[in-house]
């Protein structure tokens, strides 16, 4: 098969996707990347080459892969995860609206386009946790006590759009990431963003059938296949905070394989939201058999229209093909 990655900057050298993208390429693929932030790029012919048979995205929000994204699919190309889909999760404004609507433990949400707008909130409401609706990777979140530190934030928050709050949910300091590939949940606890301590290492936990739940229920809501759930255990109980599509996979046993698999799958089938079996939470993980390699032909170069502005992993291996920005691999 023939794949297009639109990788930002911010994930150039990161293990995830490139070893996902080293992977598909020892198993006989060819993958071409594609670095949106970096390129000029010609919107009016970039996907009207039928070239590839899914494009793939691992970059930051609000970033321009996802416009890049939405217009292969708008052409009609396969895309992983489903481009409405991801727009579904990387607004987080949008995103609280379509969960709390389809019946998902999310907390709730206000919106505002201007922090001082956020004075607004009733003070019962405090303490409150203030993000933009676009960050990730845990980027600009505050954890706001009061309305009078509230006052001492809004300049802080000036510059960083449209914002979201929500009441703080009373937690032990750690929160549940739970990720879904190829059919499978595997659940991490890690040191919550609001209560950083160096001493406390994500590491692989057992994942209860009630959070196991949740999480499956948030891939059939926002449609996605390859995603993560980061879920807060409150007092009332298991609380969804925030939803990722293609995430980090740390901890996931054999993450680059089982991405890579699931990215092959969903390619065959067309992309889209999968209605196959339903997702369950994984048992001790054995090594994931690598698919037969793609046969020769259909490596076969394609001729395209213009030259994409490829650029090669980092981490490529010298079996790879050495290649120019603009050759393939």
């Amino acid at each position: 098969m023939r794949l297009c990655f639109l990788v930002e900057e911010h994930y150039r050298h990161d293990g995830m996707p490139n070893e996902v993208i080293g992977q598909l390429t020892a198993w006989g693929h060819r993958v071409d990347v594609v670095r949106p932030g970096g390129s000029l790029l010609r919107m009016t012919e970039v996907v009207d080459t039928g070239a590839h048979d899914a494009w793939v995205l691992k970059t930051v929000s609000g970033g321009p892969g996802l416009t890049l994204l939405e217009a292969a699919a708008a052409t009609g190309l396969t895309t992983v995860n489903d481009a409405r889909s991801i727009r579904g999760v990387r607004d987080k404004a949008l995103a609280a609206a379509i969960g709390r609507g389809r019946g998902l433990p999310l907390p709730p949400t206000y919106a505002v386009a201007r922090p001082e707008l956020l004075r607004e909130i009733p003070a019962a409401e405090y303490p409150l946790v203030v993000k933009p609706a676009d960050g990730s990777s845990g980027r600009a979140v505050h954890l706001v006590s009061s309305p009078e530190r509230l006052e001492t934030l809004l300049p802080v928050l000036a510059g960083e759009g449209m914002l979201i709050a929500q009441p703080y949910v009373p937690n032990s300091g750690t929160d549940i990431k739970v990720y879904a590939v190829g059919g499978e949940l595997f659940a991490t606890e890690r040191c919550s963003p609001l209560h950083p301590d160096p001493s406390v290492r994500e590491r692989r936990v057992p994942l209860s059938s009630e959070v196991a739940a949740i999480a499956a229920q948030v891939g059939a809501v926002y449609g996605l296949d390859l995603y993560g759930v980061d879920v807060l255990l409150g007092p009332d109980g298991p609380v969804v905070v925030d939803v990722n599509d293609f995430p980090s996979f740390r901890q996931v046993p054999d993450a680059a394989a089982r991405v890579a698999r699931a990215v092959l799958g969903l390619a065959r089938a067309g992309g889209g939201p999968t209605t196959a079996a339903p997702v369950h939470a994984a048992a001790p993980a054995a090594p994931v058999p690598a698919p037969a390699p793609a046969p020769a032909t259909a490596a076969a170069p394609v001729s395209l229209p213009y030259v994409l502005p490829l650029s090669i992993p980092a981490q490529s291996s010298p079996a790879q093909i050495s290649a120019a920005a603009g050759d393939t691999v």
